[in-house]
């Protein structure tokens, strides 16, 4: 093929090759905030189903089957759009704030007193939820509860949840390295295949990780125990070095180097 003819070629193409390029980059932006949700093997299946009955239709010229599957088609995407509701609200509100293409990256001394935080709660027999919020603002839930802006520190935390204290219902906010509200009451998730010994703090962290990236901290006043929630999933049995370097994992913040001998 000679240069002349690649020109053309290119010329003539080069909107078909943006239109495919500009799909490619939206579905697989979308596909990457999706395939990790607790819909995404149905959209997996959904997709699987309508490729082979469409190929079947095709071939074995079944006309009133291709007819149902295309004219459906407008259904189908009004019923994933619905299962898909909270991710989509939270990709909307990434993009609305340049979420889609931000990282997230906090004080590294935010993990150490999150976790310092969450332990002095279970040594002391109390409860709490902490919910950080990343690149989707909180502003709605923080505005249900009382404005604090303190700095984080374990005695903060500790007073606040206190249950002698009017502010110890409800989660903590934190913004960056403050705490930006106290008292505030969380969705509850309506999923039905939960763990029944999941209480209401766990319940409503899962809630609010399921319309939200933000990353919830749960310290159980029966058990001790300690949990993180973050992307509609829930991680049990955290000891303070775990949790610490997983919250720098799901914050990005570098983690402490041991010094060289």
């Amino acid at each position: 093929m000679s240069i002349q003819a690649v020109h053309d070629f290119i010329l003539l193409h080069w909107r078909d090759a943006l239109e495919i390029s500009l799909l490619w980059f939206v579905i697989y932006q979308l596909w990457l905030r999706l395939h990790e949700t607790r819909g995404s093997r149905m959209l997996i299946g959904v997709i699987i189903a309508s490729v082979a009955l469409l190929a079947a239709s095709e071939i074995l010229q079944l006309p009133v089957l291709e007819w149902l599957l295309r004219n459906i088609a407008a259904l189908g995407l009004f019923t994933l759009v619905v299962i898909f509701q909270p991710e989509l609200r939270r990709i909307a509100a990434s993009f609305g704030n340049a979420g889609f293409f931000s990282s997230t990256l906090q004080n590294p001394q935010t993990a150490e007193l999150l976790c310092e935080m969450a332990f002095e709660l279970v040594n002391r027999r109390l409860g709490g939820s902490i919910a950080i919020e990343r690149e989707v603002p909180l502003e709605n839930w923080a505005d249900s509860g009382v404005p604090i802006d303190g700095l984080i520190s374990t005695e903060l935390g500790v007073s606040i949840f206190h249950h002698k204290t009017p502010l110890h219902d409800g989660a903590l906010i934190i913004r960056g390295d403050r705490v930006a509200a106290a008292a505030c009451i969380l969705p509850l998730t309506d999923r039905t295949d939960l763990d029944r010994s999941l209480g209401l703090r766990h319940r409503s962290a899962l809630g609010l990780t399921d319309e939200t990236d933000a990353i919830v901290i749960i310290v159980s006043e029966e058990t001790g125990a300690v949990s993180i929630c973050h992307d509609g999933k829930i991680e049990r049995g955290f000891e303070p070095e775990t949790l610490k370097s997983r919250l720098s994992e799901l914050l990005s913040l570098p983690q402490n180097e041991t010094p060289a001998d």
